[in-house]
């Protein structure tokens, strides 16, 4: 049985949408497109941080495979491996010319994702029984924020889409025990998915202190990826153990 009460979980998560909605709207800064490594090989624009998103693709894979085994929750967990696995190409078209419209395919899959795991999370968490529509629901919502943002240009929405997964995967990781999951592997993600926005945000600083070698953003998928990583991992464990 949790140890954590639905309601506390609801307020950590609710708590900054609020915060969020009682600000101004958010626009899309124009120069985050302008990414340090502009690199052209083998007739590829922006070639590393187009192709560092092969990652994605391999976790995504293995982990849909497996996905369908999983005891408890499948339908969660097989939604979020998928969305992982659309991440590498939504990301690879976005990156082969970034603007506002295609980073949109580079969003969408990224919401399928959060949301999936999300949704997988709780209801582990919590024993949900209505998982389809507590995953419609959600899915529905991050798939609206991009839409939202792609016609207002406002990223409050989608922001919170980000933060509300992350923020209730790190409380559940600290304070939850059960059999279906492990809360070391929890606190894993979140930490290397912050240190994947940490280096995003120093993209020209990376790239030009290792020589022009990698930039930032490159980085930032490869750990993002990491953190996907100890997600298959844990439930790889769990499932063998059972």
């Amino acid at each position: 049985m949790s140890r954590i009460k639905l309601p506390t979980l609801i307020l950590i998560v609710v708590i900054p949408l609020i915060l969020l909605f009682s600000g101004k709207p958010i626009a899309q800064n124009l120069a985050y497109h302008n990414f340090a490594d502009q690199r052209l090989f083998w007739g590829t624009p922006n070639f590393l941080d187009v192709y560092s998103n092969i990652g994605f693709f391999l976790i995504g894979l293995f982990g849909l495979k497996d996905s369908f085994n999983y005891p408890t929750y499948k339908t969660s967990w097989v939604i979020f491996f998928f969305g992982v696995l659309l991440v590498a190409p939504g990301s690879a078209y976005y990156h082969l010319s970034p603007n506002n419209q295609t980073l949109v395919w580079d969003r969408l899959p990224m919401t399928i994702g959060f949301m999936g795991i999300f949704t997988a999370i709780l209801c582990e968490t919590f024993q949900i029984k209505k998982e389809k529509l507590t995953l419609f629901s959600l899915i529905s919502l991050g798939l609206y924020s991009v839409i939202h943002w792609s016609i207002y240009d406002d990223l409050r929405l989608y922001i919170w889409v980000q933060l509300a997964p992350l923020l209730a995967i790190l409380f559940i990781g600290v304070m939850h025990k059960s059999e279906s999951i492990k809360g070391s592997y929890l606190v894993m993600t979140i930490l290397f998915y912050i240190l994947a926005k940490l280096v995003e945000k120093y993209d020209q600083d990376i790239f030009m202190a290792t020589g022009r070698i990698v930039s930032g953003h490159s980085l930032k998928h490869f750990l993002a990826a990491v953190a996907i990583l100890f997600l298959y991992l844990m439930k790889k464990r769990l499932t063998k153990i059972r």
